[in-house]
């Protein structure tokens, strides 16, 4: 940073910066803990050598925070991967079962949205294709801020709900299916040749909220890049032009995810491991009756309180698998 040519480079200098930032993070959470330890632990030679009821309870509630504290900053720790650090994009897709998956997709993308508005993270809806009667035929949407990847990553898979149909008159009960795939946001950190000549680009009217400009023109763009039949969609800008600018990242960044996928694949075969690499396998389940319960099929993470986690408190699932990973 103390370079002359630091600020040459605009976005070069932020992401140094941004880098920086995490690191004095994890150290500064580091001497925190030291310090609240040594504290701890002279308190505890105090109350050896003369008993006191009251220093005794402020010790104990001071010791539940130390190792809440210390539990999430394990967590950061574990956010070590590449890209972990990066914003995430993700995407849901209702599986068959028309109006019923659909609606599924919804109660997904409101749990989404609650969890990364308890983070801190800013969510903002890159795409939105609503169902036909109710609920989403698609959504894309940006988690911005600090691991958002990392986190997010936890949640790729395919997403099972069972519950009486709110649809069937009859009050069966139905089971439903939509898969969440979740990718990092890249800018310029990474090298992927997209040729001209592989992309197919429309432009359509926007759907759903977005202001006067939804439905007059044709701001909204899709990209297929035709090689890999890998399709992208943004909507979220006024301007046709920044609408393209924002799914040529969302393209690269799958198309990234992709070789990674490929690479994981490959490496699996060589190991003769027997295992599905991406997002077509069931990874959690959420029944509503004819019990109520939340499971994570990885991990064997569950909980009974299925309102919350559909409120977005998704942590339990997301420590687990994370700490499965190591």
């Amino acid at each position: 940073m103390v370079e002359p040519t630091f600020w040459d480079d605009q976005q070069k200098a932020q992401s140094v910066i941004n880098d920086l930032n995490a690191l004095k993070e994890t150290v500064h959470g580091y001497r925190d803990l030291l310090d609240t330890q040594e504290n701890l632990e002279l308190t505890h030679e105090l109350l050896k050598e003369e008993p006191d009821a009251e220093l005794e309870k402020d010790m104990v509630a001071e010791m539940k925070a130390y190792m809440k504290s210390l539990d999430e900053f394990e967590l950061q720790l574990l956010l070590s991967e590449p890209y972990d650090k990066n914003n995430a994009i993700l995407e849901l897709h209702p599986g068959a079962g028309g109006t019923e998956s659909q609606d599924w997709g919804s109660m997904l993308l409101r749990m989404y949205t609650r969890w990364g508005e308890k983070q801190g993270f800013k969510v903002e809806t890159m795409d939105y294709l609503p169902g036909d009667e109710a609920g989403i035929k698609s959504v894309t949407l940006l988690f911005k801020g600090h691991n958002a990847y990392g986190y997010l990553k936890a949640e790729k898979g395919v997403h099972r709900l069972v519950r009486i149909s709110p649809f069937d008159s009859s009050g069966r009960r139905h089971t439903s299916f939509v898969s969440c795939d979740i990718m990092p946001e890249f800018n310029d950190e990474i090298e992927i040749e997209i040729r001209t000549e592989d992309l197919k680009i429309d432009t359509y009217r926007a759907s759903g909220a977005g202001g006067q400009h939804i439905n007059t023109t044709d701001s909204a763009v899709r990209i297929t890049h035709l090689p890999t039949n890998t399709v992208v969609s943004c909507q979220n800008e006024r301007s046709q032009i920044k609408n393209r600018e924002h799914a040529m990242k969302m393209l690269k960044s799958k198309l990234y995810q992709l070789r990674i996928e490929e690479q994981e694949q490959k490496l699996a075969d060589i190991r003769g491991e027997q295992k599905e690499i991406g997002w077509g396998s069931q990874i959690r389940s959420y029944v509503f009756h004819p019990y109520s319960m939340v499971k994570d099929h990885r991990t064997s993470a569950e909980s009974g309180n299925v309102q919350g986690v559909m409120d977005g408190e998704l942590d339990v699932f997301i420590n687990a698998y994370l700490r499965s990973r190591l």
